[in-house]
């Protein structure tokens, strides 16, 4: 049977999957990715998994994958296949998808995490048939992906899509980026988390405490969860303005929360739409299988890249 691997690595485990050729999944596989060991034993990890990926799949359904797809957190080239920097795994520089299809022999995509998250919430997520998206993951920061026709944008040097670094609060709170202000910094999960357990005194709570709050009524929640919101359709509007998306999917860990997050982002987003066109603003549909299953689809779409012949002139 035709498949292919799907491996979506994260700062504390990696998700596997082995994907037919009709998007079925058909076996899935988690690990630690092992990063107190340091850098080389992630990469290690890595491949030794891929390894034991390729083997089920020849002992369940007779051949080995047709290529692999794998989705890495941190700044990304994924033209040359390098894992440029990531500061949760400690790696710089590594050609992960040369030492991957060295040991697989096979084709292997790389992609950058949330772009590939993004690819499979545009694709076959709840971006489904929509040529244009933005796909936001609200969680310990937050990231984007452009899509556009059914493919994510990276850019120029690996940096499309990161919306959270965005200004929406010129002078504001200092960002790690360098720059002060910017939305992560006010409607991240981890920021409305850190706001709300000053608000309520209480070190442990975090933004689903939060939201929680929010849907009782407390009026100090609702205070803290409307400055986030407001700063992120800020966000949204610019995002809105420079891209017109037809859909923006938002996924993460606040996006869990459900309309009390969607309700008032919406009416927000609405207070500033001027001349721009509103898109429609959806929850992502996969959640944590996302990366993996934008990973198989990396795979996938190796296999049906076809080269270009140039005409002839007769």
């Amino acid at each position: 049977m035709r498949h292919v691997i799907a491996l979506d690595v994260g700062g504390t485990g990696i998700k596997a999957a082995l994907v037919g050729a009709d998007g079925t999944l058909l076996h899935r596989a988690r690990r630690s990715t092992g990063r107190e060991g340091g850098p080389e034993a992630v990469v290690a990890g890595i491949l030794d998994f891929a390894t034991e990926l390729r083997a089920h799949g020849v002992k369940e359904y007779g051949e080995p994958a047709s290529a692999a797809g794998i989705a890495v957190p941190g700044i990304v080239d994924e033209a040359d296949g390098t894992a440029v920097y990531s500061a949760n795994l400690g790696w710089r520089d590594v050609p992960l998808r040369s030492l991957l299809a060295d040991r697989l022999g096979m084709p292997v995509a790389l992609g950058h995490d949330v772009r590939t998250g993004g690819l499979a919430e545009g694709r076959i997520g709840a971006g489904r048939g929509t040529d244009r998206f933005l796909f936001l993951a609200l969680g310990t920061g937050i990231a984007g992906a452009i899509g556009i026709g059914g493919r994510v944008e990276s850019g120029a040097h690996g940096f499309a899509g990161e919306i959270g670094h965005i200004v929406v609060r010129p002078g504001g709170t200092d960002c790690p980026c360098g720059q002060r202000g910017c939305l992560e910094r006010y409607a991240s999960a981890a920021a409305v988390g850190a706001a709300w357990a000053a608000a309520c005194g209480d070190p442990d709570a975090d933004a689903a405490d939060c939201a929680r709050a929010v849907a009782s009524g407390d009026p100090n929640a609702v205070r803290v969860w409307q400055e986030a919101v407001d700063a992120l359709a800020d966000g949204l509007l610019t995002a809105v303005t420079l891209l017109d998306p037809r859909t923006l999917i938002i996924g993460g860990g606040l996006a869990e929360a459900g309309e009390v997050l969607f309700r008032p982002l919406r009416e927000a987003v609405r207070r500033r739409i001027t001349f721009q066109k509103a898109p429609a603003l959806v929850p992502a549909a996969l959640g944590d299988s996302a990366g993996c299953l934008g990973a198989g689809l990396l795979a996938r779409d190796l296999l049906t890249i076809t080269p270009t012949t140039p005409e002839v002139s007769t």
